[in-house]
């Protein structure tokens, strides 16, 4: 259940999804930028952050 409402937030607002599975690191700090760049890098980021 936890992973489904991480893949919901993944894509609703990537990087709380990644903050909350990785916590503060390089992790959050690359899907910040990219979500920045553009949305959707930063979604597929999330995800596969979410799903390892």
């Amino acid at each position: 259940m936890n992973k489904i409402l991480l893949i919901i937030l993944a894509i609703l607002l990537p990087p709380i999804a990644v903050f909350l599975k990785s916590g503060l690191g390089k992790d959050l700090l690359i899907n910040i930028v990219l979500c920045i760049i553009f949305f959707i890098p930063g979604v597929i980021h999330a995800l596969y952050v979410v799903t390892r």
